[in-house]
């Protein structure tokens, strides 16, 4: 993409954050491009289903997977904010090739917006985190990872 096609993209992302600010939602929206087109866009919904994983990026994503599948590779994500490390997993799951966003952590913290706390804890080791995380092993779980990858690689 020329940069003339991520400022085009992003704009329209920055346009659906302020869309979203004045049906009382939060700033945040997203525009999810494959091949210079528009696969979806989206809003934060938060404050309409009470789902805090109902972020702009995510429901982007959510929405191009119906028609594009569970691979994402050759798609950018246009983001009014820097991307949660929720999202940012996703991306990383459904193999988006690309991110651009508007908005920095810095400049979002101010307002209460930024999410480099969370950026902070999921760097450290599990045990230093402050959400306690518990690993139990279950000696079932290999049976069961091996027999679906046995099922995967025979498809």
């Amino acid at each position: 993409m020329s940069p003339q096609h991520d400022q085009t993209w992003l704009q329209r992302a920055v346009a659906l954050a302020q869309g979203n600010v004045a049906r009382g939602g939060r700033p945040f929206g997203a525009v999810l491009v494959k091949e210079g087109e528009v696969r979806a866009e989206a809003v934060n919904e938060i404050h309409l289903s009470q789902d805090p994983t109902a972020h702009a990026e995510m429901l982007a994503i959510r929405t191009a997977s119906q028609t594009l599948g569970t691979s994402l590779e050759g798609c950018v994500i246009y983001a009014s904010g820097q991307p949660c490390p929720m999202c940012l997993g996703a991306m990383y799951l459904c193999g988006v090739s690309r991110v651009v966003f508007a908005a920095s952590n810095e400049m979002a913290a101010p307002f209460g917006l930024s999410t480099a706390a969370i950026y902070q804890q999921v760097a450290l080791p599990l045990a230093a985190q402050k959400l306690p995380v518990q690993h139990l092993p279950q000696a079932a779980m290999q049976t069961l990872y091996a027999h679906w990858k046995a099922l995967h690689d025979a498809q």
